[in-house]
C-alpha cells in the first residue's frame, strides 16, 4: 500500500506494560491459629471471624527479603520464558538493610547483569505502585522488560506477642514480569489510579528506627520498635479509598460493575474486602480470595492472589480483572487489566 507523506509522519503510539509471567514462593512454615492462641490472648474462631484468616507462612531467622524475592522472581521469568530484564523493581518494607536496597542483592543473584534494580516502600499498595513506575519505565522506552516483585518479611517488623498484628500478617513473594506490547492488547495493563495521604501516615507506623527517632532507638520501648496500627481507623480508610480507586479505574477503561469478571483485592482482611466489593456491587463469587492461608503479606498480597488465581484457573483469558490495594502512608492504587491467553503462573 502506498505510504502518504502525511501517514509516514503520523506518531506511533507508546508501547503498553503487558502482563507476560508471574511466580511466587511463600516459606514452608505454616502457623496456625490455634499455635497463636497457645501464647496470645485470642483464639482460632476470633481470628477466623474477624480477620479471615486460618495460617500464615513465616520464615525462618536466617530467611530474608531478597530470599523469598530472588525465588519469585525466578518463577516469574521461567513463566514468561525469559531470562533476562532491563530492570527490577522492588516493592517491601521489609528490605535487607537499611542501605543498600534489596532490589541489586535480588538482580544480581538473578543474573540479570547491569540491570537497574531499585526499592519502593509503599506498603501493602507497594506492588501496584511499582507496577506503575514498570509500565512507566516501558512507556517511555526506557526499558523493554521490568521484573516487578513484591516481598515481605513481615514477620521481622512485627512483634509477635502482639494480639492485634501478630495474626495478622505473614511472609511471602510474588512476582510479574512486564514486557513492552500494544495498548489494548490482552495482558496491558490500564489507567492507574494511585494516591496518598501522609495525614495519617501514623495509623501504620513503626515510630523508631528511621532518621525522625534516631535517638532513641535504644532506649524506645519494645513496641514501638514494631508496627503499630489503628485497625479500626485503617478499615475506614481502606474500604473508602480502594472503593474510591477501583470506580474511577473501572470508569477509565469503561467498564460498569457488571463488566468486571474477576476483583483482586488486597488481601488485608477478609471484611474489607467484602466491603469493598460490595460498595462496587461486584458479586462475592466474583472476588477471589487466599488471606485464609497466607495471611496479610503486604506488598506481595497482589501477586500472590493472582498467581495462585491464575494457576487454579480462577482467572480466565478474556476475564477483565480490577486490582486495588491499599497500605501504609497512607497509600492506594488501582488498575485494570483483560487476561491474557497462555499466561502460566509457576508457584
Amino acid at each position: 500500500m502506498h505510504q502518504t507523506e502525511e501517514s509516514a509522519n503520523a506518531p506511533t503510539a507508546a508501547p503498553a506494560a503487558v502482563l507476560t509471567g508471574l511466580g511466587s514462593w511463600l516459606p514452608p512454615r505454616g502457623v496456625t491459629n490455634d499455635e497463636l492462641s497457645a501464647h496470645l490472648d485470642t483464639s482460632d474462631t476470633w481470628i477466623r471471624e474477624r480477620i479471615g484468616i486460618s495460617v500464615r507462612r513465616r520464615a525462618d531467622p536466617k530467611t530474608a527479603t531478597s530470599d523469598l524475592a530472588t525465588e519469585a522472581g525466578a518463577r516469574a521469568l521461567r513463566s514468561a520464558g525469559v531470562t533476562q530484564a532491563d530492570a527490577v523493581v522492588l516493592a517491601t518494607t521489609t528490605p535487607d538493610h537499611p542501605c543498600p536496597a534489596t532490589a541489586p542483592i535480588v538482580a544480581a543473584r538473578l543474573g540479570l547483569v547491569n540491570a537497574a534494580a531499585f526499592d519502593i516502600a509503599a506498603g501493602c499498595s507497594g506492588f501496584l505502585h511499582a507496577t506503575t513506575v514498570a509500565a512507566g519505565l516501558i512507556h517511555s522506552g526506557t526499558a523493554d522488560r521490568v521484573l516487578v516483585i513484591g516481598a515481605e518479611t513481615m514477620s521481622a517488623i512485627i512483634d509477635l506477642e502482639d494480639r492485634s498484628t501478630a495474626p495478622i500478617f505473614g511472609d511471602g513473594a510474588g512476582a510479574a514480569v512486564l514486557e513492552a506490547g500494544r495498548p489494548g492488547q490482552p495482558g496491558a495493563l490500564g489507567e492507574v489510579v494511585w494516591g496518598s495521604d501522609g495525614e495519617h501516615a501514623d495509623a501504620i507506623m513503626i515510630p523508631v528506627g528511621g532518621s525522625r527517632n534516631r535517638d532513641s532507638r535504644q532506649s524506645a520501648p519494645h513496641s514501638e520498635r514494631h508496627v503499630q496500627m489503628r485497625g479500626n481507623e485503617v478499615f475506614r480508610h481502606a474500604v473508602r479509598r480502594m472503593t474510591a480507586a477501583a470506580n474511577r479505574a473501572a470508569a477509565a477503561a469503561g467498564w460498569e460493575p457488571q463488566d468486571i469478571d474477576r476483583l483482586i483485592v488486597h488481601q488485608a482482611n477478609a471484611r474489607i474486602s467484602a466491603a469493598v466489593s460490595d460498595a462496587l456491587g461486584v458479586p462475592p463469587e466474583r472476588v477471589p480470595s487466599n488471606i485464609a492461608t497466607v495471611g496479610n503479606t503486604a506488598a506481595a498480597s497482589i501477586p500472590l492472589l493472582l498467581a495462585d488465581a491464575a494457576a487454579e484457573g480462577t482467572l480466565r483469558p478474556g476475564h477483565r480483572v480490577l486490582l486495588v490495594a491499599f497500605g501504609s502512608g497512607l497509600a492506594w492504587a488501582a488498575t485494570t487489566l483483560v487476561w491474557p491467553p497462555g499466561l502460566q503462573a509457576e508457584r
